[in-house]
């Protein structure tokens, strides 16, 4: 393909300042919501089952990001990358562990409490030490997914200002191209299918549970709600982007001419990346459903200033 005669002589919208501001709050309230969530896997909760630790490597695939945060939001700002080459392929490293590091263990968590809860016979697949061999293995996969960014990706002069990783850039543009469309399906579509799998067979369970059965209920129920989470955090924070970037990079190679629609999606583009900012203030929301221990620590800490109030003391 001759991306010289076929790339688009769109120009580039400029980022509203608005998008910056929003992210700089939602990465502000997912570091902390992220930092309360270690802490108490860490250091509350005292006994690990095979769901408290697919739960704890979700909350640092969700923490990975924030070393980047502040590259995104200042670049954001300026509409210019000015830390380098190979900040901008450590940014997109961590970015693209965060994204799909937060997709497996979200589907992990489905699968597992969908197997935790039919074939509860069948202890293989929930017991501790073949999650963490499964959590290893993914991630080994995001490190090899992710480490070719650091050969492949270069950032580029436009108009007199370097970008990184722009749907403009045209010495990116067949790989990105490519990347999008792979990763759409494998690494979002599949992913989400599986989930809503698990979420449709699990709400047809409970349709054959004894309803007399109180603690298989309440399992199911949980379990159930878990799962809706997940799906919920896909709808939410990660299919949206993925279509519009994927949208964008089609028109930008197949339809350049096509500078409206380009606008309207990049526009679009630029208004789901705050949907997909608010993944890391979502994940606790799952915790609590998932994890009794770690709802019962977070409503002693939001009750304690009531508690005060009332001069009585905190629980610890």
């Amino acid at each position: 393909m001759n991306i010289s005669a076929n790339f688009t002589r769109c120009q580039p919208q400029t980022i509203n300042p608005i998008i910056p501001i929003f992210l700089s709050f939602l990465y502000s309230i997912g570091f902390v919501l992220n930092c309360i969530s270690l802490w108490i896997f860490w250091f509350r909760v005292k006994q690990w089952n095979s769901t408290v630790i697919l739960q704890f490597n979700l909350a640092i695939a969700d923490a990975i990001i924030t070393p980047a945060a502040p590259l995104i939001i200042i670049s954001s700002f300026t509409d210019h990358w000015t830390f380098g080459t190979f900040f901008c392929q450590f940014k997109l490293f961590l970015l693209c562990t965060h994204v799909y590091g937060s997709i497996y263990f979200l589907t992990l968590i489905s699968v597992h409490r969908y197997f935790s809860v039919v074939y509860s016979n069948r202890k293989a697949f929930t017991k501790k030490p073949f999650i963490t061999k499964l959590c290893i293995v993914v991630w080994c996969c995001l490190f090899l997914q992710g480490f070719p960014i650091f050969f492949l990706l270069k950032t580029s002069e436009m108009n007199g200002v370097t970008k990184c990783l722009s749907l403009y850039q045209k010495n990116v543009a067949i790989p990105s191209f490519v990347w999008n469309w792979v990763v759409l399906f494998s690494g979002v579509l599949i992913p989400f299918t599986i989930t809503l799998v698990c979420y449709s067979l699990l709400s047809r369970y409970i349709l054959k549970v004894n309803p007399m059965n109180t603690i298989t209920n309440v399992m199911v129920n949980k379990s159930v709600q878990t799962i809706f989470v997940s799906l919920i955090i896909f709808i939410i924070c990660f299919i949206p982007i993925h279509i519009a970037k994927n949208m964008a990079v089609t028109i930008i190679l197949y339809f350049p001419s096509r500078c409206t629609l380009l606008k309207n999606v990049e526009v679009a583009f630029y208004f789901v990346s705050i949907l997909f900012g608010t993944n890391c203030c979502i994940d606790p929301i799952l915790y609590c459903y998932a994890t009794e221990k770690f709802r019962q620590t977070l409503t002693n800490w939001c009750s304690c200033p009531i508690l005060i109030n009332r001069n009585r003391e905190c629980p610890s």
